[in-house]
């Protein structure tokens, strides 16, 4: 069920239009100004990167960040995942799942903002 977008050349803007099949065919008319004069153009798009690949494209933490750094929890999930990954466990991996499960909810946790888990611990 594509959609297809149209540029008006009577009144300037940009029109969308629905079709139920890729195969359908279609006059185009602008919903604004009921002209038939359209050009169809090229929608945008947006990606998604993953949460890795984010990761990556921020690089390492620093070995002696400052106190500043650990105020936000994003890097508190990053500074543990990077210590455990140095020390050759994956937290991720099905060996290792079941013991971090909750080391990785907390990441998680603290990655959306959400520092409730501290709370709970007494910290």
């Amino acid at each position: 069920m594509p959609i297809y977008e149209f540029h008006c050349n009577r009144c300037q803007r940009k029109a969308a239009i629905f079709l139920r099949s890729i195969n359908a065919s279609v006059v185009p008319t602008c919903p604004t100004c009921s002209s038939s004069d359209l050009v169809r153009i090229i929608s945008s798009f947006a990606y998604h990167k993953s949460e890795k690949a984010r990761l990556e494209e921020t690089g390492e933490p620093q070995r002696y960040p400052g106190l500043d750094y650990y105020k936000d929890p994003r890097n508190i999930g990053r500074w543990t995942e990077k210590r455990l990954k140095e020390m050759g466990i994956d937290m991720y991996s099905e060996e290792h799942r079941d013991t971090f499960s909750g080391v990785g909810e907390m990441i998680a946790a603290a990655r959306d903002g959400d520092m409730s888990f501290l709370e709970k611990k007494g910290c």
